[in-house]
C-alpha cells in the first residue's frame, strides 16, 4: 500500500519554517543568507530521501530521482513574501519530497521516477519566477545583468555572493520530464466557505497590470472655486466609480480587479492636485473576459477624455500574462484520486493567483491541487492550513502521482 508519513511530513514542514521564522509566519526573500541555508538543507533532505540533489546557477534545488523515466516533476517554490506564510510555496516542494519517499519504499512503485524542485524567485524579490524560467529555456541573462531587489542589490551579485555565479543552470529534460504537478495552498477563502478539503486546478488566471495617470491643474486648495477646478485627484476618484459600473456586468463569480496603489501630486492638504495616479489589475481565467475589460475601460478613458475637464493616459506597468489551462488527463487523475482520498470533499476550481505551473504549462503537460487555507489568508504571517488537510492534501497527490506514472509506462 502507498502510505505517506504524516508526521515526517509536518516536522519537514515545520523544520523548514524555522528558516526565517518570524512570529508565526516567515521571511525568507530569495537568495538571502537564510534562503540559501533552507536551500542547502532541503537538499541535504533530498538525498537522505535517495535523490540526487543539486542546487542550480540561479538557485532552484533540484532532486532527481535515481531511477530512470518517464519522470513525473514536483515542485513550487520555498522563496516568501517580505511577510511571508509558512506554507506558500513551501507546501508543494515538500509534498513532492514525500511523495518521493512514499513511493519508494513501496514494492509498487519503488522503480517509478519522481523528481522534486524548488524553484527561485517565484515571489519576485529580484525576477519573478526566475527559476521555472531558467528550466524551461526562457532567457534570464538579461534579469541576471540588470535586476535589483528593493535593496538595490543586482541579481548577478547575489548569485556570486551565494557561490552560483558559475554553477550551471538545471534544464526541461522533455525525454525524461513528462509531466508536472504543483501542489500548493489555495491563497483564497473558496474552499472554507464551500466545506471542501481539495481543489483541483483548471486554470491559472491571466492578469492585466495598467497604470492611470490623470491629470488636472494645480491650483489653490482655499481659494479655487469648486467650479473652475481640474482636480485630478477627484476625478481618478470618480473614474473608480465609473469603471466599476463598467466591470460589473462583464465579470463572473471569479473575475476580480484591483486598485491597489493611488497618489496624488503633490499630496498636501493645500493643493489642490494637478495629477494623480493609480495602479489597476485584474485577473480571470477566460482570455475572452480579459479582452472585454480592456476594451470596456478603453471606452471609459474615450468618453472620459471627451467630456471631462481633466485628462487620463493609460500603460501598461507589466506585460500581459494569458490564462493558462491545466491539462485535461492530469485534472482527470487528480479528481480521480481526490474522489478516492476524499469522497466528495473536493472541487474544481480556477486559480487566482500566479504560479510557477504557468510558466512550466506550455512546455509539458501541467496540473495543481489545492488544499484551504484558513480564512483565505495568504501572504501574511497569520497564513496556515489545519494539520488535516495537509496531509490529507498530501495523500491525495500522492495517489494522483501513482496514478500519472503508471498511465506514462503504459
Amino acid at each position: 500500500m502507498l502510505k505517506i508519513d504524516p508526521d515526517r511530513l509536518l516536522d519537514d514542514l515545520k523544520r523548514l519554517r524555522s528558516f526565517g521564522a518570524t512570529g508565526p509566519g516567515v521571511v525568507r526573500l530569495s537568495l538571502s543568507p537564510v534562503d540559501m541555508e533552507a536551500r542547502r538543507w532541503l537538499a541535504g533532505r533530498m538525498n537522505d530521501a535517495g535523490l540526487s540533489a543539486s542546487i542550480d546557477g540561479v538557485g532552484s534545488v533540484f532532486g532527481r530521482s535515481r531511477n530512470d523515466g518517464p519522470a513525473l516533476l514536483i515542485g513550487s517554490h520555498t522563496d516568501t513574501q517580505p511577510t511571508g506564510g509558512w506554507l506558500d510555496g513551501a507546501l508543494g516542494v515538500i509534498y513532492g519530497l514525500e511523495i518521493a519517499r512514499a513511493l519508494a519504499a513501496c514494492d509498487e512503485t519503488r522503480h517509478f521516477a519522481v523528481d522534486v524542485a524548488s524553484w527561485i524567485d517565484e515571489e519576485g524579490t529580484f525576477s519573478g519566477f526566475l527559476g521555472s524560467r531558467s528550466f524551461v529555456g526562457e532567457g534570464i541573462d538579461e534579469s541576471i545583468m540588470s535586476a535589483r531587489n528593493r535593496e538595490g542589490v543586482l541579481l548577478g551579485d547575489a548569485l556570486a555572493q551565494a557561490g552560483l555565479a558559475n554553477t550551471p543552470r538545471v534544464r526541461l529534460d522533455k525525454t525524461r520530464h513528462k509531466a508536472y504537478m504543483e501542489p500548493h495552498i489555495e491563497q483564497g477563502g473558496r474552499l472554507e466557505a464551500r466545506g471542501k478539503s481539495i481543489g483541483v486546478v483548471t486554470t491559472i488566471v491571466g492578469i492585466r497590470e495598467l497604470t492611470l495617470r490623470f491629470t488636472g491643474q494645480r491650483n489653490h486648495a482655499g481659494t479655487t472655486p469648486m467650479s473652475i477646478r481640474r482636480d485630478a485627484g477627484a476625478a481618478l476618484v470618480a473614474f473608480i466609480a465609473r469603471m466599476n459600473e463598467a466591470f460589473k456586468p462583464l465579470a463572473d463569480a471569479d473575475t476580480v480587479w484591483t486598485v491597489g496603489r493611488i497618489e496624488l501630486d503633490p499630496g498636501s492638504f493645500s493643493v489642490v492636485p494637478g495629477a494623480a495616479e493609480m495602479a489597476l489589475q485584474f485577473r480571470d481565467a477566460s482570455a475572452e473576459r480579459l479582452r472585454a475589460m480592456e476594451a470596456a475601460l478603453a471606452a471609459l478613458i474615450r468618453d472620459f477624455n471627451a467630456h471631462e475637464n481633466t485628462t487620463v493616459a493609460i500603460r501598461a506597468s507589466e506585460p500581459p500574462e494569458e490564462p493558462v489551462t491545466m491539462d485535461a488527463a492530469l485534472q482527470a487523475h487528480l479528481a480521480d484520486a481526490a474522489e478516492a482520498c476524499a469522497p466528495g470533499q473536493w472541487e474544481r476550481m480556477p486559480s487566482g493567483a500566479s504560479h510557477d505551473a504557468q510558466v512550466i504549462a506550455p512546455h509539458v503537460p501541467a496540473c495543481m491541487l489545492f488544499v484551504p487555507s484558513i480564512g483565505g489568508v495568504s501572504h501574511d504571517f497569520i497564513e496556515d492550513t489545519a494539520d488535516a488537510h495537509i496531509v490529507l492534501g498530501c495523500e491525495v497527490a500522492a495517489h494522483a502521482a501513482a496514478r500519472i506514472l503508471r498511465s506514462m509506462r503504459r
